[in-house]
Order: structure tokens, then sequence, then C-alpha cells
């Protein structure tokens, strides 16, 4: 790593020791925000901030309203532990992605912040979890930020609202709102963490004018949303984003792509819940909340509402309506490996997976099953519901910033170790996070976690933080360590993550046309476009 770590030293201007922020008198570094006075840890070279309020608690009244001001304080504010994680149900212990959580609480909108100690001017990371906007907490260990803020970067980590204490529309908010919109809560939020890093960062020796915003599944959707709103417009300046998906989301106050409004979802659920008006429902514990929505059904994700997200996002893309920012994206080659509750049943022979084919498909059915032959249904099947969600959409957004003269790039990861091929979870969901975080040890990661053990995928994990961070500090990914990584452009050039770092082009031969052709079609049918692109014809999939 030191040939890569000099060049950027360079291009962060490290200040002299001394320099950059204060420390106390036993020796924790300090620094001043808008806030207040902050005191940090001293871990190594780094100076680390934990748990500091970027919004106003969003309990009591201000449970379902956009975030409010950051709290001021007087005096020193110590800052050595996380923030509690948002309120969110329990996953059961024997979950791939179940993680102990410390604490929960609905008084969690904290960041955390990692930084070279004298670092001055130099590339911020925002990152954002995944969790399926359900669970999730910027404290994971998986999450520690101390690898991207060693080479240089200031790395920053929130928690936002989850589930329906974060997602929820409803009538009565709207109508309670100036803007006559509601849902979003937890995009608000994020919004509210970036115009915090903007006014703030710099304390830290971080760039305001140089932010990457960076998130994986449920996070790397929130980016999306972040590129085509209006809100978001100016708060960052790059974005990394980790399987993406874009299928159709419901609007505001009307049905469309065959989904109820959302204000109506909200109001079925307060029938369920068995609550008469926004008082009750203000009134009801959080977590008493949360998991009888949870069990309801209740389904967190963006609303179209005109403001917040001002339509769907494949139309924002194809309107050039987007933020015109450099973009690094891409998937897991296994990513339903560790998904499988998203596939449809598996027909019963050859025969059968091709009649429903062309029953979903029509014409392109031949189509289809040259990419997803008949002749091995689970693989087929696995990778059909992978590109269905999530490889057209991440690799549309690298196309349409690309077509918009940004600096795209596009990645497969594809790396199998040997506790993933045991349990048949080769490169699966989520599997490339501890390669990008340099997390590679038990302690490291989730209990049920397989762990890479190999010299070989510790070195795949530096060439991926490599290129991670000089992408966030340049635009452009490089390693010392791997190839020069081209852009996707006209090539469809990518890189694929395996037993190390190589070039291709067209990663997925065919894949995206098919995928884009369905989704205009059931589109153009006023149809919800998730799940759609699979053999399985069953109603609720239609």
């Amino acid at each position: 790593m030191k040939a890569l770590r000099l060049p950027l030293a360079l291009l962060f201007a490290l200040l002299p020791a001394g320099a950059w922020a204060g420390s106390d008198e036993a020796g924790a570094p300090q620094v001043t925000i808008e806030q207040g006075q902050l005191a940090g840890t001293r871990e190594g070279e780094l100076a680390v901030y934990r748990g500091i309020p970027y919004a106003a608690p969003p309990v009591g009244e201000r449970r379902w309203k956009p975030p409010g001001p950051a709290p001021n304080w007087s005096g020193v504010r110590s800052a050595p532990e996380f923030g509690p994680a948002c309120t969110q149900p329990a996953l059961p212990p024997s979950s791939l992605y179940y993680e102990p959580l410390r604490r929960t609480s609905e008084d969690c909108l904290t960041l955390n912040v990692w930084a070279p100690e004298r670092a001055h001017n130099a590339p911020v990371i925002v990152w954002l979890h995944g969790g399926s906007l359900r669970i999730g907490s910027s404290a994971s260990p998986m999450y520690d930020g101390a690898n991207f803020a060693r080479r240089g970067a200031v790395f920053v980590s929130l928690n936002y609202r989850l589930g329906a204490l974060g997602w929820m529309a409803h009538r009565a908010l709207s109508d309670e709102s100036s803007g006559h919109v509601s849902g979003n809560y937890g995009l608000l939020d994020q919004i509210a963490a970036l115009r915090w890093v903007r006014a703030n960062i710099a304390a830290f020796g971080g760039d305001p004018d140089n932010v990457t915003v960076m998130g994986e599944s449920a996070g790397a959707l929130s980016v999306s949303y972040l590129l085509v709103s209006p809100l978001a417009r100016g708060l960052f300046d790059k974005a990394i984003v980790q399987s993406a998906n874009a299928r159709a989301f419901p609007a505001l106050a009307e049905p469309v792509f065959g989904m109820p409004s959302a204000e109506t979802t909200g109001e079925r659920l307060f029938d369920k819940l068995d609550l008469r008006d926004l008082p009750a429902a203000r009134a009801m514990d959080a977590q008493q909340f949360v998991d009888r929505a949870t069990q309801a059904g209740f389904s967190p994700q963006g609303t179209i509402d005109g403001e917040v997200l001002p339509m769907q996002i494949i139309d924002a893309f194809d309107r050039g309506a987007q933020a015109k920012v450099p973009v690094l994206a891409g998937i897991n080659n296994g990513e339903v490996r560790a998904q499988r509750a998203l596939l449809p049943p598996a027909p019963a022979s050859a025969e059968a997976y091709e009649d429903g084919a062309k029953a979903a498909h029509g014409e392109l059915a031949a189509a289809f099953l040259r990419l997803y032959p008949s002749d091995r249904i689970d693989q087929s099947m696995l990778a059909t519901t992978r590109d269905g969600i999530y490889g057209w959409a991440t690799e549309r957004i690298v196309r349409k910033q690309a077509a918009e003269g940004q600096n795209a790039y596009f990645f497969v990861f594809d790396h199998c170790y040997a506790a993933a091929r045991a349990r048949d979870l080769c490169a699966f969901h989520a599997g490339e996070l501890p390669f990008v975080f340099g997390r590679l040890r038990r302690e490291d990661l989730p209990p049920n976690w397989p762990v890479p053990s190999r010299p070989a995928d510790a070195a795949l994990s530096r060439t991926m933080m490599d290129y991670w961070v000089s992408f966030a500090a340049t635009g452009t990914p490089r390693s010392d360590h791997g190839p020069a990584w081209p852009g996707y452009g006209e090539s469809e050039a990518y890189m694929r993550f395996d037993h190390g770092a190589h070039q291709g082009t067209d990663p997925l031969p065919g894949m995206f046309e098919l995928h884009e052709e369905i989704v205009q079609r059931r589109k153009r049918a006023d149809r919800q476009w998730f799940l759609s692109a699979g053999v399985d014809v069953s109603p609720e999939r239609r």
C-alpha cells in the first residue's frame, strides 16, 4: 500500500503535525463544529468521533416529520461511542445477516467520522448502510471506516430512520405537511446528514467540495434516490453504488403500476394496527409500532411525491434529470445465493421451464432462454433474478452517466473463498463488503458470515480499497496492485474481481438489452417490473 499512499498524501495536502485540530490535556482530538466543541478518540494516527447528532431526535411530535435542526451544546461534548441503531425488527439469530445490536432507539440520527489526524482538504466518503430500509446500523464492525481513513479519506457513516417510522406515507401526514407530502423520512435524514457534512466536515480535515456518497443494497437504492432527488443536488460530487435496484415505487396519492398509493398503504396499516389517528400512532411505543407494522407486511420504500422524489428513478435517468456526477457501480455474481426467498418455485422439468419462459416473455423467450437456459434451471433462475433486480438497474446507472459524459465504472464481484464455497455462497449479496472495507477477521463480521481467511483474500481487499479510495479522491479508480480500470464507454468495459482484478468488456452479453425491453413493456402496460423477469407467472408476480 505504501506506493499508493504517498501520491494520495500529496493530493490531500497534509498539514504539519498538530496544525489541523486541537486536543485536550489527555491528548484526545478536539474539533469545533457548528453545534459546539467535540472531543473524539485517538486511534493510532486517526481521530475518531462517534455518535454525533446531525438532526433533532425524531420522537414525540417529531415522529414522521422531516429532520429538524441538530442540537447545540455548551462545553465539550465527548464522542467516544456509537449512537443507538434506529428502531428495527429483530432478525432470527440463524440469519446470514443477523448481527447483535448494542442498543436501538427512535432517537438515532447520529453519524460517525474517521479522519487522518492531520488531514486537510481530504476526500470525503459518506456511507449509507444496507438492510432493505428495514434493518441495519452504522455501528456494525464491518462498516468501520478506519481503513479508508488510513488511506487518506475522511469517512462518515450514519443512521437513518428505518421501516414504517422512516418510510410510511399517510394522508393525515400529507395534510399537516407544509408541502402536502409524506413518506421518505429516511431519505430526508440522509439529505440532512449530507448537509451536515457540507457545513462541518472541514473541521475534521475533509473537503466539502469533494464528497462521495456510497451505499450497498438498500444503501445503494438510497444513493439512487439521492442521484434523482432535487433536494440532494450539490451535496455530493461522486457516487459509489453496490447492488442497486430500480423497481417502480408507489406514488403519493394515486395508484401506479399496479400498486396502491403510498397514502393508501399507510392508511391500511393504521387499520391493521387499530390506530384511529396520528396522535394515537405517535403515542405508540416505537418498538411495538415497528414490530407490528413488520408483522402486518409493511414494505419500506421511497414514495414518488413530486418533491423529494419527483419521478421514478428510471424516468429521471431517461430525461437526464439525475445528478451529473462520476459513478462507480457494480454487482455480485452470486447476489441471490443468499436471497433464495426471492425465487419463484422451480419448474419441475426443462420443458416446464421453457413453457414458463414463453408464457412470461412471448417473442422474447428465445433471447431469454439463450441467457438463462433450461439445462441448468437452478443456476438460470439465480442469474435471472440477479439480473432482474440488480444487474439491469446497476448497469443502467453506469450507462446513463457515461452517456452524459461522466466518468462511469462498472464492476462484477465474483470472488469465492473456501468458507463461502462450502455453503454455496460464492459472491453472495453483500459479500463484497468485507473486501471493500478491509474487514476480513471473524470479529469484524456478523456471526454467521463465511470468513475470508487466505492471503489472496487480503490482497484482493487491498486492491479494491485502492480503487474505491482513489475514485473518491479523483474520480478515477486506480491501484498499484491492479490493472488500469477503463471507463464503461461504448465498449462496456468493466472490472471483474475474482482471484484478482481483471479487465473485461460486456460482462453479461445481452443481459441489459433483454431486461430493458422487459421493463419497458411492463411499464407501458402500467405494471410493476420488480421480480418480473423469471419464469413464474403466478398472479402475485404479474
